[in-house]
């Protein structure tokens, strides 16, 4: 099987997907073969991505004013491979949008096969005594409840097809820990336990679920960020070099497809050996 029929015939959720890996993911995914739906809090049709930002602080405000953001850009790209596509807009902490927002894409595209949990935050950098708690509990509630918000919205389509496979979007800071991430770590490590619970409970129901641990990777955030920290993280990096969004992309589209049918509850390390002894 050629790699653009890898998910032929599948269906494809991804979670803040209108940059970075989540946009990556998408069209990897496409590429594939799957049918996939854009979702994200900020959609560039939406009037009211200024007022969504804001609730969700600096980095969304920064994506929101430089116009950084694809999801109907990446609907069209998916189009024109002769994919199905849409991009909806869906907030991870809002449970009833998110039913209404799987309900809707099962009536149009009639079944959901995969989700990738990618919705998530990354600019709460604060050491304990200045840690924001306005922040902490945006962040509990974003990257890790958004993951259970739509775990738990999609299983009832992926039980009773007896099929489904769960990606959930991890981090090297929630294995490492990392300093001044006190709650993004705390959010990426729950979600390598999560992954673990609900490959046990979907096991019995053929739904794989796995996780992606990323180290530094070249978003538009990463290039945002503090040049002189971004090139200390590159060199902890055994390869010496910052990943790019298709690394992410690559290993979700093999764990997502029947390559992959025996793999489930691991945390696997996209990370260029960040995580290794380097010196």
């Amino acid at each position: 099987m050629s790699w653009n029929e890898l998910l032929k015939g599948k269906v494809a959720i991804v979670t803040g997907a209108s940059r970075g890996l989540g946009r990556a993911d998408a069209l990897a995914l496409a590429e594939a073969g799957a049918d996939v739906v854009i979702t994200d809090i900020l959609i560039e049709s939406d009037q009211e991505n200024e007022k969504e930002a804001e609730k969700y602080g600096p980095m969304a405000q920064i994506m929101q004013s430089t116009n950084v953001m694809y999801a109907d850009k990446t609907a069209q790209e998916i189009q024109a491979m002769g994919r199905r596509s849409v991009a909806m807009k869906m907030d991870v902490t809002d449970r009833n949008q998110i039913n209404e927002v799987f309900a809707t894409v099962k009536e149009q595209f009639d079944r959901i096969d995969i989700l990738i949990n990618n919705a998530g935050t990354l600019d709460h950098i604060s050491q304990i005594e200045d840690q924001s708690d306005k922040y902490w509990e945006r962040d509990l509630q974003v990257n890790l409840t958004g993951t259970y918000n739509c775990t738990k919205a999609v299983w009832p389509y992926m039980k009773e097809q007896r099929y489904g496979k769960i990606i959930n979007m991890a981090s090297v800071a929630g294995t490492l820990g990392g300093f001044g991430q006190a709650s993004y770590s705390v959010t990426k490590g729950g979600l390598l336990s999560f992954t673990k619970s609900m490959a046990l409970e979907g096991a019995r129901f053929g739904i794989n679920v796995n996780a992606i641990v990323p180290g530094i990777i070249g978003t538009e955030a990463f290039h945002m960020g503090n040049p002189k920290m971004n090139e200390r993280m590159i060199n902890r990096t055994a390869l010496k070099r910052a990943g790019e969004p298709a690394d992410i992309a690559n290993a979700i589209t093999f764990l997502v497809s029947d390559k992959a049918k025996y793999i489930t509850g691991v945390g696997l390390n996209v990370s260029g050996g960040i995580e290794l002894f380097t010196f």
